[in-house]
């Protein structure tokens, strides 16, 4: 018999929590490390997809919240995403991402870790200007009995990846919605000045987007699969895109769920944006479409805060 309580290869969570979980996300316990799945790329792709259309991503923790900070605890993230009597949370990338390595190292995946991620700013939807410190993080898996490295963005929202996408140069994929297109390249940073790769420099991983074609491709984000991060290292980042007034996430409120077709948890059929103009209106959205229903408490918070709405 397997020990429910068991926390496999360093996760936080037992396999009781990964039972929960799968009945969150709508899987069945065929895919449950008991049932001695084969954890290959099938599999691998759909949890991902069963992630991405169970948990939107959102920073409400940061501006509905009368602490306004956001906490990365593991077990804190298991928590809001699959225990609260308030289904329907998600979270942002930290959130998001943190919460989903812990379960995959729990369903029996063995080579994981972080990489921090730099991405570009957008002006009118199109990234320009240099890249910003590391704001993001992605997983990095690599199935058994491979060699090649698949990434895993499970908090990035719109324009994000929606299956593992492989760490191969220039293969161009579709991205499941619409005719948009994704792409990895090689390159170095526009600021990096250390290039001497005889000595050890590294070229980072570009992620791409166009949207049809016919686009130019877009360079989105930058990071290099070498460089391991921890949790420590976004616990420190935390504080910074949670609680400095200056950076975006504090003053933007942003809620993106990507819609999961009929053909089951796994297939992708669209993703969800709608923009408000008052506190009422944002709140019932939120309800009806996210099915996220805020406490008064958490209602009053945002008060005097510089993403409140006032109908203006």
């Amino acid at each position: 018999m397997v020990d429910q309580d068991l926390k496999p290869n360093g996760s936080a969570y037992s396999l009781s929590q990964v039972s929960q979980y799968l009945s969150y996300i709508g899987l069945n316990e065929s895919f449950h490390p008991s049932s001695s799945p084969v954890l290959d790329l099938a599999y691998l792709t759909t949890i991902f997809q069963a992630q991405l259309t169970s948990f939107p991503y959102e920073n409400l923790s940061i501006h509905y919240n009368p602490s306004h900070s956001i906490s990365l605890d593991p077990q804190e993230l298991f928590t809001k995403l699959i225990t609260s009597p308030r289904r329907g949370r998600g979270g942002y990338c930290m959130e998001l991402s943190i919460f989903f390595s812990h379960i995959l190292r729990a369903l029996g995946f063995t080579a994981i870790h972080y990489s921090g991620v730099r991405n570009r700013n957008r002006t009118n939807g199109v990234p320009q200007g240099n890249y910003n410190g590391y704001v993001h993080l992605v997983n990095i898996v690599t199935l058994p009995n491979t060699t090649l490295q698949y990434v895993l963005d499970a908090g990035f929202g719109g324009d994000g990846p929606t299956f593992p996408l492989p760490l191969t140069e220039h293969i161009i994929h579709h991205n499941t919605i619409g005719t948009q297109e994704i792409r990895y390249i090689r390159d170095w940073l526009p600021d990096q000045r250390f290039r001497d790769e005889s000595r050890g420099a590294l070229k980072q991983w570009v992620y791409q987007y166009r949207n049809s074609p016919e686009k130019e491709w877009n360079s989105y984000y930058a990071f290099v699969p070498e460089h391991e991060f921890t949790e420590q290292d976004f616990g420190n980042l935390n504080v910074y895109l949670s609680e400095c007034k200056t950076n975006h996430q504090t003053y933007t409120i942003l809620v993106i769920r990507f819609l999961r077709g009929e053909e089951g948890p796994q297939k992708i059929k669209g993703k969800l944006v709608k923009v408000c103009k008052t506190e009422e209106e944002r709140t019932g959205m939120l309800k009806e479409l996210f099915g996220i229903e805020l406490t008064e408490e958490e209602k009053g918070a945002i008060k005097g805060w510089a993403s409140e709405l006032k109908g203006e």
